[in-house]
């Protein structure tokens, strides 16, 4: 069943909507597996289960068949969350027969729930006349069916898809996960963002005079066969005969009618041209990619080619203003700054990205901004949700399209809880750090930009524990010279000063990587990064080096932090280039002080090794979004384990425990930059553990202030004692969350999620 199971995916893929879906699902489905009856149930906003589709029962049944769960054989399934498989479905208790469907001649049943995201969405059905039970293969092959169909069913129901086939509902909320990238909640209406002549990221809009947007595909395709047609001319006596029929194939597709015809009857729906042209032409590729023959399977490529042509002319010729509403979520495939820097000032609202990381530039911009941000939300169907009303909770990570008026009504209180909460702690910013017993912890922020500086020194901050060079690695085509690495950095180091600033050398691998140094691997994350690559390439290390060096002349406020240390010796051939640098400007009559040098714990090795490595440098930082993700296995980047990545974790806890009793037994002072010491809850444990500085991104500075000027450390280190003795993460949250409430900082916790979603 392979074979027929690529070949369904196939069609499935290159369906244009939910009905045609159902359709080729159930009637190919029933020819592969030699069954009488394949049927869909879906769930509806009411929560019934209805009969959307069907070959071999009575297709008047459509639409009228509803069941709830636990209600007949379906609704057994659907109860069950599991595949239910009878020989003789008449004789099961669960059997509810419905005359229309004419299926009481039926005995077999199997039936499986289509599951997206622990939702059932709905059950998929095949019956057979002779009762038998079906096998294992059979099994195996329907619900890799209905795996494929939860993810359809879930952007249609996203996109409002499911309105036009399900009579009594209204437009339905949807929710998608990703990857929290920067903190708070957003609630606006979405702009998609895509860059020019993709055809994958075309968004969906209507057309508003359909006779008019057909002249104007027609013009477009009339300028791109003349063009195609000149460069073949100029192109012909430099090429040879073969090269210059790619230039013929074009004309032809340009001039073939069923391809313009295909497009102007997708027009003549309501749909605008880019949109119409971008379906057709993906349709065409995806056909040309499923054929056996290797030659018809290369021509997907010209075919693409062609099509981002004819895109580009008529994005070109249609440049309508976007206009952005006053809370605008901006939405793409993968967002770039520019990007954002289009949106008016003000008007950015909220950021949602169906790729990138918690580390991808935008999300570190995202975050100096304070802009609510959702990362790597791989589910989104963006290009079907222009001009919807959209919540986008950078908190946990979720994105909800369409969302009821409760829903709305929820996130809006915490929006205006947060405004208060701002208000409110705006006074803290010249106050210290202290406890209610005066014990001083001091709070420094994490930048990578230069906007970062300002935002930072009106929170209060009294220093700068992580400074991401990677940044301006990343805003070049190449790797920036020692001279513009040293005018960077000189800004930092001045606009801190006299506060330390602690600068991590190059961090790259893993998921964030240079477009001109591309690192390619199975596994990244446990590849070659951070300090594995500086040191097979000591001259990007030295140079580096060297700029820093060089930039706090003057200022002696530079501390050098190296990322991803795993053992000794990579921290002593670091030191040795370290110092080499030194020497080098020192010899060249630069008056510079050796800046301490530090080693970030962000690996398991690093962590039993934390006493031997703290002894051999001047102050260790624990980088706790990373130590999380290789203690716990779970990459944190990773939408589908993102419920395992729990930084709260016992294992995690005690780690970081255990770090700090390593670095304070050799006398050396130990910090924390990861996100966690932004959390006001953790940054009483963290407090409590002995950690001296707490860094964290500027926006969380004043709520972690307002908390521990709350509380006694001793009071702190209690909690910490019962939290560290907790079996699992469950405990932990509810013993933080009683704690806070007693004391009446309740509001500072993480915003709850909405039950049932």
């Amino acid at each position: 069943m392979l074979g027929s199971l690529r070949s369904i995916v196939q069609e499935v893929n290159s369906a244009r909507d939910l009905p045609a879906v159902l359709r080729i699902i159930v009637t190919r489905v029933k020819q592969t597996m030699t069954t009488d009856v394949c049927s869909v149930y879906l769930r509806n906003v009411k929560k019934e289960f209805v009969l959307m589709a069907t070959d071999g029962l009575n297709v008047e049944a459509v639409g009228r068949v509803m069941l709830t769960k636990g209600q007949g054989l379906v609704g057994l399934v659907a109860a069950r969350e599991e595949p239910v498989n009878l020989d003789q479905a008449e004789a099961h208790p669960n059997f509810e027969y419905f005359p229309e469907t004419g299926e009481e001649r039926y005995s077999a049943f199997l039936g499986v729930p289509i599951i997206h995201q622990r939702k059932v969405m709905g059950v998929l059905v095949v019956q057979q006349v002779k009762g038998r039970t079906f096998d294992e293969g059979e099994e195996a092959f329907l619900v890799t069916m209905s795996a494929q169909l939860s993810g359809v069913i879930a952007h249609a129901e996203a996109t409002g898809a499911l309105v036009d086939i399900h009579s009594d509902a209204g437009p339905t909320e949807a929710k998608f996960m990703g990857v929290a990238g920067a903190p708070g909640v957003a609630i606006g209406r979405t702009v998609v963002a895509a860059p020019p002549a993709d055809l994958r990221a075309v968004p969906y809009r209507r057309c508003d005079d359909i006779e008019q947007e057909v002249v104007f595909f027609l013009e477009a395709l009339a300028q791109v066969r003349a063009n195609v047609r000149l460069l073949g001319d100029e192109l012909a006596n430099r090429v040879n005969k073969e090269e210059r029929q790619l230039f013929d194939a074009y004309v032809g597709m340009l001039d073939d009618a069923s391809l313009g015809g295909e497009v102007m009857d997708r027009i003549r729906q309501n749909i605008s041209a880019e949109y119409a042209w971008s379906e057709v032409i993906l349709e065409h590729v995806t056909n040309f990619q499923s054929m056996s023959d290797p030659y018809l399977r290369e021509r997907a490529s010209d075919v693409q080619d062609l099509g981002g042509r004819v895109l580009a002319v008529l994005q070109q010729s249609n440049q309508k203003k976007i206009v952005f509403p006053e809370n605008t979520i901006l939405i793409g495939e993968e967002l770039t700054a520019s990007m954002l820097a289009e949106v008016p000032a003000g008007r950015l609202a909220g950021i949602v990205s169906v790729r990138g990381s918690s580390n991808s530039h935008v999300a570190i911009l995202a975050r100096s901004m304070g802009i609510p941000t959702v990362m790597g939300a791989v589910d989104l169907p963006f290009t079907k949700l222009d001009s919807r009303e959209m919540i986008v909770d950078g908190y946990h990570g979720s994105v909800y399209s369409d969302p009821s008026r409760n829903l709305l009504l929820h996130y809006q209180d915490i929006v205006d809880e947060d405004l208060q909460v701002v208000r409110t702690l705006e006074s803290l910013k010249d106050e210290p750090c202290e406890t209610t017993d005066g014990h001083l912890i001091e709070l420094w922020v994490n930048t990578g930009l230069a906007a970062d500086a300002v935002l930072s020194l009106e929170r209060g901050a009294e220093g700068v524990g992580l400074y991401r060079t990677e940044i301006p690695f990343m805003l070049r085509d190449r790797f920036p010279s020692e001279e513009e690495q040293r005018q960077v950095y000189r800004e930092q180091l001045a606009a801190f000063f006299p506060h330390p600033v602690t600068m991590r050398t190059l961090d790259i691998g893993g998921d964030k990587a240079l477009p001109y140094f591309p690192i390619e691997e199975e596994n990244p994350f446990l590849g070659w990064r951070g300090i594995r690559v500086t040191l097979d390439h000591p001259e990007i290390f030295l140079v580096q080096v060297r700029a820093m060096l060089r930039a706090s002349e003057g200022l002696d406020n530079l501390r050098i932090l190296l990322p991803m240390i795993s053992a000794i010796p990579e921290l002593e051939i670091a030191q040795m280039l370290i110092m080499r640098a030194y020497e080098e400007l020192v010899a060249e009559g630069r008056k510079i002080a050796l800046p301490p040098i530090g080693v970030m714990i962000e690996v398991p090795s690093a962590v039993y090794q934390a006493r031997e490595l703290a002894a051999r440098s001047d102050f260790l930082s624990v980088g706790s979004n990373d130590l999380t993700q290789y203690i716990l296995a779970v990459d944190r980047n990773n939408t589908r384990v993102a419920d395992l990545y729990r930084s709260f974790h016992p294992a995690v806890l005690r780690a970081l425990k255990d770090v700090v009793d390593a670095s304070h037994s050799q006398g050396k002072p130990i910090s924390i930059c990861g996100e966690l010491a932004g959390d006001p809850t953790a940054a009483l444990l963290l407090m409590a553990m002995g950690y001296d500085v707490l860094s964290m991104s500027a926006t969380n500075l004043l709520k972690v202030k307002s908390v521990i000027r709350r509380v006694s450390l001793i009071d702190a280190h209690e909690l910490m004692l019962e939290v560290l003795a907790l079996p699992d993460t469950e405990s932990v949250y509810a013993t933080l969350d009683d704690a806070f409430k007693e004391v009446g900082l309740s509001r500072m916790l993480k915003p709850i999620v909405p039950i049932n979603r």
